[in-house]
């Protein structure tokens, strides 16, 4: 059975509380309930992660290389668009890497345009909301049947 682990970055638990506009209501264990249901649908196991301290989400990475995870989803929230221990942890890994916002950061402040994870992804879902996610789940594992 595939394994694909979703990393939520920085703030990321606390998107019913923040901007609305930008993120809409959904909870963090919402979408992780969501991706958790989709995930056994298409036939895959999801590990869900959140944190707002960067070494841990660098350490979760490393782990996810000795596990063998198959694909790795990743919206680092504000570590994106700086994060180079990050990026760094995320090259390591020799597997599907897509980069998910639930914001269209393109249309945001410009500091939000950069990505530093972009290079490493196999590709980027953003401006869905909580769709984001789940296509980018979709996506992982069309990849992982492609290969």
């Amino acid at each position: 059975m595939m394994k694909i682990l979703v990393l939520h970055g920085v703030n990321l638990d606390m998107l019913d509380k923040r901007d609305p506009a930008q993120y809409g209501t959904v909870t963090l264990d919402e979408i992780n309930r969501r991706l958790e249901a989709l995930g056994k649908e298409l036939d895959c196991r999801v590990e869900t992660f959140q944190t707002n301290f960067e070494g841990a989400i660098c350490e979760k990475i490393h782990q996810a290389h000795i596990d063998k995870v198959d694909a790795v989803l990743i919206n680092a929230g504000a570590w994106t668009h700086y994060s180079y221990a990050l990026r760094d942890a995320l090259a390591i890994l020799k597997v599907p890497i897509l980069e998910i916002h639930m914001s269209n950061i393109h249309a945001r402040e410009e500091f939000r345009h950069c990505s530093v994870v972009a290079p490493l992804a196999k590709g980027r879902i953003v401006g869905f909301g909580l769709q984001s996610y789940l296509l980018g789940l979709r996506a992982a594992v069309e990849l992982l049947k492609e290969s």
